[in-house]
């Protein structure tokens, strides 16, 4: 490593994150990048107006829109640390509506899964997050989604591979004529 990247990388563990894993290990070749990364991935997984549970619903359900094995892996781990119970983390990995969820819960997992597929949301599920959530917390899981996407893509496209013995939580998508 670079001193730049040694730098950066004694930032990480020393952090709330404790290693270097997933989309970082990818990111550090570009020690800048890396740094900002980091700092926006803690900001959005630890200091937005969003519970633990809630940012963790919405990272599953993006992890499994972008077929992403790795950010699946990583935060089914975290959701259970969140309390969110199987049948709905079940339910997110067969990319179905939960059973069970508060209204909260029900409203941004609306807005995240719209977000997903279309790349946007009606009017009608923005105005349901806004009423749940506010403004500024619409905003932050806009931008945890959107994060996420970028991570998911990042684990898929250098290969990131799961921790030794940890099977994919679904099968993945064959990609013709790619790689």
């Amino acid at each position: 490593m670079s001193a730049d990247q040694r730098a950066v990388y004694d930032r990480i563990v020393n952090g709330p994150r404790g290693k270097i894993q997933g989309p970082l290990r990818a990111a550090l070749h570009n020690a800048e990048l890396a740094d900002k990364w980091s700092a926006l991935g803690a900001l959005l997984r630890y200091r937005t107006s969003l519970t633990p549970r809630l940012s963790e619903i919405a990272i599953l359900i993006t992890g499994r829109a972008c077929n992403s094995p790795f950010e699946w892996y990583a935060h089914r781990l975290e959701a259970e640390k969140a309390g969110i119970e199987a049948p709905i983390i079940e339910a997110l990995l067969a990319q179905r509506e939960p059973p069970g969820l508060t209204a909260d819960e029900h409203a941004l997992w609306a807005y995240a899964v719209e977000l997903n597929a279309h790349r946007s949301v009606s009017d009608a599920t923005y105005q349901a997050a806004l009423a749940h959530f506010g403004e500024k917390a619409v905003v932050e899981l806009t931008a945890l989604i959107g994060y996420y996407t970028m991570v998911a893509m990042t684990l898929n496209c250098h290969e990131i591979p799961l921790p030794e013995g940890v099977a994919p939580a679904f099968p993945l998508p064959q990609h013709d004529g790619l790689k």
